[in-house]
């Protein structure tokens, strides 16, 4: 009910009333029992209120006849969140994203009586009825679904055209998600030092902001701010914002940004890992981040894994705590395979060298009296061995830390 009613206050009501309902199945015609929807009924008139909001999907049926008893406008789990997305979308990618999701939402609504609006057809022996009304609005709506998904394939094919560029040179990428309300904002802001738009509300955050970093040991990374996630997530939205999703799906490692003062903070762990699995980001490596350990008076510190690697990371975006640990933390696990080798590189192998400056990869360079290289490097396991087989690139001893005996 906490989560229900934030929702509502995010889409700008005011809470009148409330009634809660337990039953081991939905009533097919208001999904409540006739007797609690008398009760929303009275409600509403005591209360004066103009919207009833349900917690729940309700089909069209139901969304009708609810109506229809309480003289008001109804909304579902579903309308109220395609509501609240509608008044967030800034960008155009995001407010088509948005269109095309309520109209599909709408597309299983067109149930109204408009049989008496029939278009006649004329001529001999085509008299009768013709296309009524509520057949022209699916088709119009159908036409414009259609246009909506035209439209979004081109600005997908364009951001896959920034994906590809950003795959020739090899940068990691890692997206933040999390549950809505989280802090993934505020934490992109501290890691990054932009201002992306930060805000006590839910899903104050529609369009992914895409911003480089520089990590110790790793060098420069793409980090991602999505959108966030919430229990019983539309699968309208799912399908809208798939491309916004994407960035989630193509990522080298998983930012999962949790309330540490939320008492359903491993419920809602679960819930967001449910829609990663369904967008197919189920298997990438995932670093926990405890957000807002201020307000929980928790301690800064990260934790890691049976394998070595940071699994947990404790900090507070909005005063800086633990901010630096998590840098460290997101370095090693963004390359948990990073190892030092040392390459020798021939003239003709300038090329090389050149592209693994620009990868901020070269730890140490020695150039020899015929003007070859010795460079030492820190790359991904699978990279020094596509590394070894180019031309004039040979792999030399592995550098070992010099150990400084005191006596």
């Amino acid at each position: 009910m906490a989560e229900f009613s934030a929702l509502a206050a995010s889409a700008g009501t005011l809470a009148a009333g409330t009634v809660l309902c337990t039953r081991s199945r939905p009533d097919p015609k208001y999904f409540v029992g006739s007797g609690k929807a008398e009760e929303i009924r009275a409600a509403a008139e005591l209360h004066q209120a103009d919207l009833v909001l349900v917690d729940q999907t309700l089909s069209p049926s139901q969304e009708r006849n609810l109506e229809k008893l309480t003289g008001r406008r109804v909304l579902d789990r579903n309308g109220l969140i395609l509501d609240i997305f509608a008044q967030r979308a800034r960008s155009f990618e995001g407010k088509l994203q948005v269109e095309l999701a309520q109209l599909s939402h709408l597309a299983t609504r067109l149930v109204r009586g408009w049989t008496h609006l029939e278009r006649q057809k004329g001529g001999i022996g085509l008299r009768g009825p013709g296309e009524t009304q509520l057949e022209t609005d699916r088709r119009l709506i159908a036409k414009r679904i259609r246009t909506l998904r035209s439209r979004l394939e081109k600005l997908d094919r364009q951001r896959d055209t920034g994906r590809h560029v950003r795959r020739e040179v090899p940068v990691p990428t890692v997206a933040l998600v999390g549950y809505t309300n989280a802090g993934k904002s505020t934490l992109f802001n501290a890691l990054t030092g932009s201002d992306s738009f930060v805000a006590d509300q839910l899903f104050a955050t529609l369009d992914p902001t895409v911003r480089r970093v520089k990590l110790g040991g790793v060098g420069e990374v793409v980090l991602a701010d999505t959108v966030g996630f919430v229990r019983a997530l539309p699968h309208e939205l799912i399908a809208a914002f798939r491309s916004t999703l994407q960035e989630a799906r193509e990522a080298d490692l998983l930012l999962h940004v949790v309330d540490a003062g939320d008492p359903k903070r491993q419920e809602r762990i679960e819930q967001v890992r449910d829609v990663l699995r369904g967008i197919g980001a189920g298997e990438i490596r995932e670093l926990l981040v405890f957000n807002k350990i201020d307000v929980s008076q928790d301690e800064a510190r990260t934790v890691a894994s049976a394998d070595g690697v940071a699994s947990q990371a404790w900090v507070s975006a909005a005063s800086g705590a633990g901010v630096g640990l998590l840098r460290e933390a997101m370095a090693h696990a963004v390359r948990p395979n990073q190892v030092r080798r040392t390459f020798h590189l021939q003239l003709q192998a300038a090329a090389v060298r050149s592209e693994l400056y620009t990868r901020n990869a070269v730890r140490a360079e020695r150039q020899r009296e015929d003007g070859s290289w010795d460079i030492d490097v820190e790359l991904d396991l699978a990279e020094v061995a596509k590394l070894a087989g180019a031309k004039g690139v040979n792999l030399m001893e592995t550098v070992r830390p010099v150990v400084q005996r005191v006596a």
